[in-house]
């Protein structure tokens, strides 16, 4: 039985997508880099973002930071908001709340944002850590956002269990000894839950709630 949960954000808890993909917009532009096909911009829901920054545009590490810095400017300001909560989330933590989990968010976005989302949707009593990366970049990487989520919540891994829409969500966990499960309503896909190793798959959240009230 998984007593302690622990949430990813975008594309797990809310659709953060618009708000993601015009902070994008505006950081490559920022930087004079061209992107010619805006379905690209997808691929930056989920992961860390310095790493997205690198990795997609070949960015040296202060030109990642200068991009991460200008997705940030337009973020606080706009993107943060350009954001709504999937169908099914308030009943969903309700409802778990009432069967006596215990429940995290553990997330590659900002922690400072990450709390403001949550109030903003009036659902942060629901968690009893808020984890996020840090804005110095030093915990960016989702395991050890995970790592840093469980010393907070006191204990290890048994009765835990990762909940994520993206690869990064599952290898996160995989790396903290956590049992994981990838939601297919984000933005993540079934055949990078098989290959990451996901210990379950869900289609809509409904699906979710019955898999965690009833393991």
């Amino acid at each position: 039985m998984y007593h302690t949960i622990l949430f990813d954000l975008d594309g797990t808890l809310t659709d953060s997508g618009l708000g993601i993909i015009n902070s994008v917009t505006y950081a490559l532009e920022s930087m004079n880099i061209d992107e010619p096909d805006p379905e690209n911009l997808k691929r930056f829901i989920g992961p860390p973002l310095y790493e997205s920054f690198s990795r997609f545009y070949q960015l040296n590490p202060a030109d990642t930071q200068a991009a991460v810095d200008a997705f940030r400017v337009y973020f606080k300001e706009k993107g943060i908001f350009e954001n709504q909560l999937y169908d099914g989330i308030l009943p969903l933590l309700e409802n778990l709340k009432q069967a006596g989990k215990r429940l995290a968010i553990a997330t590659s976005k900002p922690e400072i944002f990450a709390k403001q989302i949550l109030q903003h949707f009036g659902i942060a009593h629901y968690f009893d850590v808020i984890a996020g990366a840090s804005l110095d970049s030093s915990r960016i990487h989702k395991a050890a956002i995970i790592t840093y989520a469980l010393d907070q919540l006191g204990h290890g891994s048994q009765s835990t269990i990762m909940v994520g829409d993206r690869e990064h969500d599952i290898l996160g966990a995989k790396a903290n000894h956590l049992a994981s499960i990838g939601v297919l309503y984000g933005y993540g896909n079934r055949k990078e839950f098989e290959e990451a190793g996901a210990d379950f798959i869900v289609q809509k959240v409904e699906d979710l709630q019955n898999l965690l009230l009833e393991s």
